[in-house]
């Protein structure tokens, strides 16, 4: 089923370059309705171009509207943006709960709208009047300022989030963990060279260190190369002993040669 996603309608925005901003925000989930009243500088502007980043969609397909009333006729649901207490009796809706709101209308085949006001003060109570339920963020009581791509970009994410949560495809699901079988060749490699080496002292705690061992080891859910990888270390490690010994060694018959 394809859900008709929220109109972005933002009463009297003030600079192009928050504009070009929401209309980014709106393109990195897959918004496109953007609706403009009465913007202050008027439209279009080259400024809103340069800030959007190649996201030109929304703004190519901006609606200038006088009034909210007329930016608002063809929607079924406008929640209001605001962080301010009003007088208006209207339900209080966090961010994911409007998302689930806007939701539920795009199913039965409703277009639903999000308001959002000018960047210095906000939404008129008069605006929100015409608005079904207002949405909040939670945010800090000590700064409830958010620059307005910022808001939108919230609320554009959690309507995202309801058509698909998972992770992008673009991201490569990594290789297979290893087998159990290369698993324990690694853990008896590890530990045999652990034993020559003296590690497992005393003896009779050998056993509950080995398990420590394997556990800590599993929880890396290595792949087969990285098993490989890892048995590769181990025999560097090894070698690199032997040669360490083998020196020892030759220091020591060239200390008893001498002495002779």
């Amino acid at each position: 089923m394809t859900f008709l996603a929220p109109a972005i309608i933002l009463d009297r925005p003030q600079l192009g370059q928050n504009i070009g901003a929401v209309a980014r925000a709106m393109a990195n989930f897959g918004l496109t309705d953007l609706r403009l009243v009465a913007p202050r500088d008027g439209w279009p502007q080259e400024h809103a171009w340069a800030s959007a980043s190649g996201a030109d969609w929304p703004l190519n397909a901006a609606r200038v509207y006088e009034t909210v009333a007329e930016a608002i006729a063809d929607l079924t649901l406008v929640l209001a943006t605001t962080a301010r207490p009003r007088e208006l009796q209207l339900p209080v809706l966090t961010p994911r709960e409007a998302a689930e709101q806007a939701h539920a209308e795009a199913a039965q085949g409703l277009h639903t709208g999000l308001l959002f006001g000018p960047e210095r003060a906000g939404l008129e109570t008069a605006d929100i009047a015409l608005c079904q339920a207002v949405v909040t963020l939670p945010v800090d009581p000590r700064f409830r300022s958010l620059n307005l791509a910022q808001a939108v970009i919230i609320l554009a994410y959690e309507w995202r989030m309801g058509l698909d949560a998972a992770a992008p495809a673009i991201f490569r699901p990594g290789p297979e963990p290893a087998d159990a079988a290369s698993l324990m060749g690694l853990y008896g490699h590890l530990e045999a060279e652990l034993e020559t080496a003296g590690f497992f002292h005393p003896p009779e705690k050998k056993p509950s260190m080995v398990q420590n061992l394997r556990s800590a080891l599993g929880r890396g859910r290595f792949s087969e190369q990285e098993v490989r990888t890892l048995r590769g270390v181990i025999t560097a490690l090894s070698r690199g002993r032997g040669r360490v010994l083998e020196k020892i060694a030759r220091s020591k018959a060239e200390a008893e040669r001498k002495s002779n």
